[in-house]
């Protein structure tokens, strides 16, 4: 055993010691924190995939190679699938952009198992997604119903949030259903009778009816739709999960969804938030700059001459909005 003698030894050892000690700490410390980082930072393999999920899988894509926080793009319907929001993809350029199709819809599963068509389950998959792609924190946007998967979303998991968009949301369905009532006493007399008659008779296929329905889309659904795109939402839509959740049409709403309300939680929300609207919209632009309103400091912008499916009837205005807001987040 060797005994220093000398205090003055001692200090000398404990001046080189202790600053040498608290530099190779503070080195890990850093070392660490620029993993975490970089971790969270990390790009994300590009292409498609599947994830495993309780009742089969989901689709998901993911594009560009901007280094910005991701973005995940959740549709609408219920039971419709991704593809109209394709043009969204253009925000590659500045961040991953991440688009899947929810259990039933698209390329996903298809199922019929209605227990599966709740919104806790869609929060649910959303959930399994960031899980199992490794992402922290991502931008949200829900389009119409996917809107109302965004904001519950937001609810269960704030603190992985960065930012919501909600296009064309629809918070509270039995406004929407009130919207759609006075939209439809726009069209003919003898296509409002048509529909108000198949309330009555169930007959949905009756030819004057879906002339109504087609009349009513033209005008508030899409003004210019993509048909490509179109014709594969039509192929691979859930009807089953459309009529459970929702009901026979827009203006009849008798599915699960019909008291669904998430207005009382929007002035809790603390990201920033973005609200757009077409201005046919059957969502109603009076009824969106509302629920803008009532968060702070919301967000709100109205695309002119564009209906429901915004995306569509001004593709490069609403990706630019969306662009703009999601840069001004990062």
């Amino acid at each position: 055993m060797f005994v220093y003698k000398h205090s003055s030894t001692l200090k000398s050892i404990r001046k080189f010691c202790i600053p040498t000690l608290m530099k190779k700490i503070l080195s890990i410390l850093i070392i660490l924190i620029c993993a975490l980082v970089s971790c969270n930072k990390r790009m994300l393999e590009t292409g498609e995939g599947n994830l495993p999920v309780p009742g089969g899988e989901i689709w998901y894509k993911v594009s560009g190679t901007g280094k910005g926080t991701p973005l995940v793009l959740i549709h609408g319907g219920p039971g419709a699938s991704s593809f109209y929001l394709k043009p969204f993809e253009a925000l590659g350029n500045d961040r991953q952009v991440i688009r899947y199709d929810q259990l039933g819809c698209g390329k996903s599963t298809y199922t019929e198992d209605t227990t599966l068509f709740t919104i806790e389950r869609k929060v649910l998959e959303l959930y399994s997604l960031r899980k199992a792609l490794g992402i922290d924190k991502w931008n949200l946007m829900g389009h119409s119903f996917g809107a109302i998967i965004a904001l519950e979303y937001y609810a269960a998991y704030p603190n992985h949030v960065t930012s919501l968009t909600f296009a064309s949301g629809c918070f509270d369905v039995e406004a929407y259903a009130e919207n759609t009532g006075l939209l439809l006493k726009t069209l003919p007399d003898s296509l409002r009778k048509a529909v108000a008659e198949v309330d009555t008779t169930g007959d949905y296929l009756n030819p004057l009816y879906q002339e109504a329905i087609i009349k009513f889309n033209d005008l508030y659904a899409s003004r210019k739709p993509d048909l490509v795109e179109s014709d594969s939402i039509v192929k691979t839509y859930n009807r089953t999960m459309y009529d459970y959740m929702k009901g026979p049409n827009e203006f009849k709403i008798t599915g699960t969804l019909k008291d669904y309300n998430g207005t009382g939680y929007l002035p809790l929300i603390k990201v920033p938030a973005l609200f757009t609207v077409g201005q046919f919209d059957t969502c109603g632009p009076q009824l969106i700059v509302k629920y803008a309103e009532q968060v702070p400091g919301g967000k709100y912008y109205m695309i002119p001459d564009a209906a429901h499916i915004t995306m569509w009837d001004a593709k490069e205005e609403n990706v630019q909005v969306v662009r703009d807001f999601l840069l001004s987040v990062d």
